[in-house]
């Protein structure tokens, strides 16, 4: 649709089951009934970033891309994101979006998202910055594309500080982490003439990818238990997936079926400002969706992205020690490694060249792509 906001009526609503399952959001457990009103009242909170249309052209003068429909669904997808991590460190996880909500730091976030040049994290950087990865404007963007982009952009983002780390070759190398993520204090003055005092280590909030691919041309079953668990985590920001081409940005599971949020409906671009007025509000309307999408875990593309938000350090080791209790361990077949330091033997060239499958998997399925749904890293 190309109406600013077109959504159904309450009585056509059929995006939870009426079933007796739980429902999982981005960490968060409901009941599929007794809990509809909270459970949609979370989704329609997460910001949804769809196609626009009646942009200023991206690229300048001459530049005929006013619109990014048909190519910029996996650069909406990594704005969603991005957006759940700031939404969830300024704001918390908890906050919940009403159509009254006026909220200075809420703004502040959606603006820095807005279709505009000056926006930092807007269609127009996204699709400027990508050509540092070989992705002219207008081309689709791969994951791996996406993910490099806004590593670079977020180093920009101030009010934030926030970091990226794109976990490569089916392993999570923790002390990779905390070495990007801490950010040593100052040192103070001399006390008696012994050396200076230095303060504690601060710690960048994280947002953490980890690319995957379980299977060959669809999900193995054998991971479908570690994907769901990986929603409930606290840390959860979900994960990208969905076809080749085809991005969504999927934030919960109920049952055998994965709920999303779709990028793919083109929307007239807008700002919402301070939102002062009902024109601002009906755009800052258009950011939240009322009625998210299902769909059955065995239909989805087998490459995926977990992703995850850890505020400080103390989360971060509180998902390593989830992840290895209840993905690694507690699976027959994990869906990736946890180790500390990386193996004597990783090669660089395993970082840029390995096709992720799966933790225990060792197939080489081909040279990677970054035009179908592949690699992340």
């Amino acid at each position: 649709m190309d109406s600013l906001f077109t959504q159904n009526s309450s009585d056509e609503l059929d995006d939870i089951p009426q079933t007796e399952n739980f429902v999982w959001i981005l960490g968060k457990k409901y009941h599929a009934k007794r809990d509809i009103d909270a459970i949609r009242r979370d989704i329609r909170s997460r910001l949804w970033f769809t196609y626009r249309k009646g942009f200023v052209p991206i690229g300048g003068f001459g530049s005929t891309f006013t619109s990014d429909k048909g190519w910029g669904c996996m650069l909406r997808c990594g704005q969603m994101v991005l957006g759940q991590a700031l939404i969830s460190l300024h704001l918390g996880r908890d906050w919940r979006w009403t159509p009254d909500t006026k909220s200075s730091t809420y703004l502040n976030i959606l603006r820095r998202f807005e279709d505009r040049r000056a926006a930092p994290y807007s269609i127009h950087q996204i699709a400027l910055m990508g050509a540092s990865e070989g992705k002219d404007v207008g081309q689709w963007f791969g994951p791996n594309t996406v993910a490099q982009v806004l590593k670079k952009l977020v180093v920009y983002d101030e009010w934030s500080s926030i970091t990226i780390h794109v976990a490569l070759d089916n392993a999570l190398v923790v002390n990779d982490v905390v070495r990007q993520c801490r950010v040593e204090g100052a040192t103070t003055a001399e006390v008696d003439g012994e050396k200076p005092l230095k303060a504690p280590s601060q710690w960048k909030p994280l947002l953490l990818l980890i690319p995957l691919r379980l299977g060959l041309n669809e999900i193995n079953p054998i991971y479908i238990s570690g994907l769901k668990t990986s929603f409930q985590f606290p840390q959860s920001l979900g994960l990208i997936g969905g076809k080749p081409s085809h991005a969504l940005y999927f934030i919960g599971y109920v049952g055998d079926e994965f709920i999303y949020l779709d990028p793919h409906t083109t929307q007239r671009s807008g700002s919402v400002d301070s939102k002062s007025d009902n024109n601002e509000s009906e755009v800052d309307a258009t950011y939240h969706c009322k009625i998210a999408s299902r769909t059955s875990i065995t239909e989805m593309d087998p490459s995926v992205a977990l992703c995850f938000f850890c505020a400080n350090e103390k989360e971060f080791r509180s998902l390593c020690k989830l992840m290895q209790d209840e993905l690694v361990t507690n699976e027959k077949q994990p869906l990736f490694e946890l180790c500390s330091e990386k193996p004597a033997n990783w090669s660089p060239a395993e970082d840029a060249a390995a096709e992720p499958i799966g933790a225990a998997a060792s197939t080489f399925l081909g040279p990677t792509s970054d035009d179908g749904f592949e690699l992340l890293g």
